[in-house]
C-alpha cells in the first residue's frame, strides 16, 4: 500500500450540494436561501441589527472614562536588572536610563519612561535615572549602594509635595 492509494471507505463522505443549478435539482432558483430580501444576497452580515428597533448596544448607557493623559511606563523588576547586569548588558559606570536599557536590549521601546519594581534582589551598585520606583525597589537599590534619581513629571510632582 502506498500513500497515493489511500482512500476513504465507500460512503464515508458525502458529496457537496451544488445549489442554483436549475429547478429540477431541488436546490435551484433561490439556492436554499429562501426568497428575496437582504439575507438572500451574498456578503450580508447584520450582527447588531434589530429590524429598525434601537439596538441593545445603543440602548444601554455608556460607562467608564478613558484618560487621555495616562502615561504608559515600562515596568522592570530588580531581578531582571540583576540578570542583565550579570550578562554584561548594563555598565555600572554609566547611569541606568530607559534609553540605555533599550540599547542593551532589555526593553523593546522607550514609552513614557521606566518604573522599577521591587521583586527580586539587586547586588550591583547602580545609579538609576528613572520616572518612578516603588518604595521596596528604592530601598533595595540604596541597600546595594546605588542611587535612584527621579526624572520627568514624577520628579516635578515629588518636588511640589515637599
Amino acid at each position: 500500500m502506498n500513500l497515493n492509494e489511500l482512500r476513504d471507505n465507500p460512503g464515508a463522505t458525502k458529496g457537496r450540494m451544488r445549489v442554483g443549478r436549475g429547478i429540477g435539482s431541488g436546490k435551484g432558483k433561490t439556492g436554499g436561501r429562501g426568497v428575496k430580501g437582504q439575507k438572500s444576497r451574498t456578503g450580508v452580515a447584520i450582527k447588531g441589527f434589530e429590524g429598525g428597533q434601537m439596538p441593545l448596544h445603543r440602548r444601554l448607557p455608556k460607562r467608564g472614562f478613558v484618560n487621555p493623559f495616562r502615561r504608559d511606563f515600562n515596568e522592570l523588576n530588580l531581578d531582571r536588572i540583576q540578570s542583565a547586569f550579570d550578562a554584561g548588558k548594563i555598565d555600572a559606570a554609566q547611569p541606568v536610563t530607559v534609553e540605555s536599557l533599550v540599547a542593551a536590549g532589555v526593553l523593546s521601546k522607550v514609552r513614557d519612561g521606566l518604573k522599577i519594581l521591587g521583586s527580586g534582589e539587586l547586588k550591583a551598585k547602580l545609579a538609576f535615572q528613572v520616572a518612578g520606583a516603588s518604595k521596596s525597589a528604592a530601598a533595595a537599590i540604596e541597600k546595594a549602594g546605588g542611587s535612584v534619581t527621579l526624572i520627568g513629571k514624577a520628579a516635578a510632582v515629588e518636588a511640589s509635595d515637599a
